[in-house]
């Protein structure tokens, strides 16, 4: 993602919980864009709010949000405790939440923009096995539309995009088994694994002005596996 909107000339910051300063300066060598990388845990909402802040006295006001954070750990119904939602839910869901609210004000201020939250087709499958993060990637596009309601006369779009199995280097080492990747693959429409690249792309159309008409909308990005509409 930093990378995609990098090359598009964006003046790009983004948080993490690990020093990202390497790789901002190796995408800012290859792009010749403005990159700024800025640490902290999305789990703290005061150290969130800080980077927000940070990335807005460095750039200018934030006229685009991906907030894209998350943790997949499968976990069992009966295994899970309250101190495990609670962590979970801020994970997976709260701090999008908290994200929005930190650059709401300055985007509608500066004439509106975009805001794209990652969510999931996991609920819309109704998959088991992690019934915590099902439960916040339903939330997040709840979300994206009630923001949207609110936020829409003030020139601010807000969507979401729910992934598929992407095969990134996480899901490879966790959960991809021949068996289960092939019957994933033959409930896809195209039969092929997806990338975490082409992941890219619908986030920047989103994001773009090509979609100004859009928002309170979630765009299905898996290959075909669910339908919407």
């Amino acid at each position: 993602m930093v990378e995609g909107f990098a090359a598009q000339g964006a003046r790009v910051a983004f948080i993490d919980r690990l020093d990202g300063a390497a790789f901002a300066a190796a995408v800012a060598g290859r792009t010749g864009a403005a990159v700024r990388a800025l640490r902290a845990d999305l789990r703290d909402v005061a150290a969130l709010r800080a980077a927000a802040a940070e990335a807005a006295q460095a750039h200018g006001p934030v006229q685009i949000l991906v907030a894209a954070a998350a943790d997949d750990t499968r976990h069992a119904t009966d295994a899970v405790t309250a101190d495990f939602w609670d962590d979970n839910q801020a994970i997976n869901l709260r701090h999008y939440f908290f994200a929005a609210q930190a650059v709401l004000p300055g985007m509608a201020a500066a004439g509106g923009g975009a805001i794209v939250l990652f969510s999931s087709i996991s609920y819309m499958m109704g998959l088991g096995d992690y019934p915590s993060y099902v439960a916040a990637n339903a939330g997040i596009t709840a979300l994206a539309r009630g923001l949207a309601r609110e936020w829409g006369g003030r020139g601010v779009r807000v969507n979401a995009i729910a992934p598929g199995w992407v095969m990134t280097e996480r899901q490879r080492a966790l959960w991809v088994t021949p068996e289960a990747l092939a019957a994933h693959l033959a409930r896809q429409c195209l039969p092929r694994e997806l990338t975490p690249e082409e992941m890219v792309e619908p986030v920047l159309f989103l994001a773009s002005r090509a979609s100004r008409a859009m928002t309170g909308q979630v765009l299905v990005v898996d290959g075909g596996v669910v339908t919407t509409g």
